[in-house]
């Protein structure tokens, strides 16, 4: 791929979107830690300072991809939840339901569980004050937006529904990071079995802190 010099607001937007696509087909091969601006400038056809004129770094690029997954996933959410919720079951079986539903429709996004795993250590670290404000405003919409399709299902968390949306993406970056261990450890595990206690399916593990989490913060009946 290459590119003239963009010379009007179009331009600059196709370029925007080269890069974010690219640097999105890059986290389908590798994690987000081997993402780098050196290989995306390469392999979008851009000099590294040219990418830099419509990414101030390589962590704000993957923050936008970020924005971008997270948007993508609620749409999908909303569907998983419609489909396999029941307004009309108790409490529990509820929330055991929402608990199921979340960790099932996480575990098959593993490129977004590994961003929501370097959001707060790594991109949020190397952006501009502006950059990083205007992410988290975007942020607030989606957890506005994921909170309410908790509470469609679960009305009585009330304002926790927040809370617990904001600490599914948490866990599940947190979690991520067991269920895909580097060659290394897998070498480990494989040599000293006992040690794989360690490595978590994402999916059964996630849906084990959800549960008790809801179950953890639902009134008692």
């Amino acid at each position: 791929m290459s590119f003239q010099r963009a010379r009007t607001e179009e331009q600059r937007e196709i370029r925007r979107r080269a890069i974010l696509d690219m640097a999105s087909a890059m986290l389908d091969e590798m994690p987000v830690a081997a993402v780098t601006l050196n290989e995306l400038s390469r392999r979008v056809g851009l000099a590294k300072p040219n990418v830099l004129r419509y990414f101030e770094s390589r962590e704000a690029v993957l923050l936008e991809l970020l924005d971008r997954f997270l948007r993508e996933w609620l749409a999908e959410l909303a569907g998983e939840l419609a489909a396999g919720g029941d307004e009309d079951l108790p409490m529990a079986e509820r929330a055991a339901a929402v608990a199921e539903i979340l960790s099932r429709s996480l575990s098959g996004r593993m490129v977004l569980c590994d961003l929501f795993g370097a959001q707060g250590s790594v991109l949020e670290r190397n952006v501009s004050v502006e950059a990083v404000a205007r992410y988290k405003r975007a942020s607030l919409q989606r957890l506005a937006t994921m909170a309410a399709l908790i509470q469609t299902y679960l009305p009585e968390l009330g304002e926790n529904a927040t809370l617990f949306s904001l600490q599914t993406m948490v866990l599940a970056g947190a979690l991520s990071a067991y269920s895909t261990p580097p060659p290394s450890l897998q070498a480990a595990y494989q040599a000293e079995p006992d040690l794989a206690r360690f490595h978590l399916e994402l999916k059964d593990s996630l849906k084990l802190a959800l549960t008790a989490t809801l179950l953890g913060v639902l009134p008692r009946p």
